[in-house]
């Protein structure tokens, strides 16, 4: 499988995150997938191509022009693409991917996880999508997302689109199973994404 890891870029982060995308990364490798990432070599998003390659396995890297201009491009990725902008980067991972794997991270790992689960409520895909998060970093987003539920501005099977997850083994048994797909009926697309 193509596993898609969205994570920090951020080097101001506890080296718990660091840590965490390192075991990610190591794992992901051991069971014989392929990484792909935001291809930068900075934080979690380095931690992660790292480790894969040190473990033996392939790693796509995919990264707009402009951090490359900057000079933190996973030029050691097997395979690097360079992308305009932010938007065909996302196009490009989430095509390359069979699957999703969201771990801790700032606003950027955030527009990315919205925008596949999103698409996996509508039913656009029926790919696996699981959140990380052993120190409860997203608690608050799973309680917004519950509020949203509870006011009527989603559909209860928008919990069924995403799996939420406390250890790298539970991930990877989440991303490695067959998911079901969710179908909304045309009364309930408005609520999907309202």
């Amino acid at each position: 499988m193509n596993i898609c890891v969205f994570c920090a870029s951020s080097q101001h982060i506890d080296l718990k995150y660091i840590d965490l995308a390192g075991q990610v990364g190591a794992e992901l490798a051991k069971r014989g997938h392929t990484l792909v990432s935001g291809g930068a070599t900075v934080s979690c998003m380095g931690a992660v191509t790292s480790a894969a390659r040190a473990a033996g396995g392939r790693t796509i890297g995919v990264i707009p022009q402009v951090l490359v201009d900057i000079e933190i491009a996973d030029e050691e990725s097997d395979e690097l693409i360079v992308t305009p902008g932010m938007r065909e980067r996302k196009g490009l991972m989430d095509a390359r991917s069979d699957a999703f794997l969201v771990l801790p991270g700032g606003i950027g790992t955030l527009e990315e996880l919205f925008e596949i689960w999103t698409a996996r409520v509508i039913g656009i895909h029926d790919r696996p999508l699981v959140i990380l998060d052993p120190w409860g970093l997203y608690e608050p987003l799973r309680q917004l997302v519950t509020g949203l539920y509870d006011e009527g501005f989603t559909r209860a099977d928008v919990f069924d689109a995403i799996s939420w997850t406390t250890t790298v083994q539970e991930a990877f048994t989440h991303l490695e199973a067959r998911t079901q797909p969710v179908r909304p009926s045309v009364a309930e697309l408005g609520e999907a994404t309202g």
